[in-house]
């Protein structure tokens, strides 16, 4: 298992990876059809995106988490 202190960095590669590959699909999709090499132009979108999501998610995800403790009412 990986030690609770990575628990952000984990956090937002699974989020990052998740969110690049459905995202890449759709907009794949939208752009170009299901065409012959669709799969091939989806893996290097889904990379390119994965690679853009990875570090912004590290940096953003605590500031969001911030926001939305102020937001949130504490019952």
């Amino acid at each position: 298992m990986i030690n609770k202190k990575y628990e952000r960095v984990v956090f937002a590669f699974f989020m990052g990876m998740f969110m690049s590959f459905i995202m890449s699909f759709i907009i794949t999709y939208i752009n170009v059809g299901f065409v012959e090499n669709f799969i091939s132009i989806w893996i290097k979108a889904f990379l390119i995106a994965f690679a853009c999501a990875f570090p912004i998610i590290t940096i953003v995800a605590p500031i969001v988490h911030k926001i939305v403790h102020k937001l949130v009412i504490k019952i």
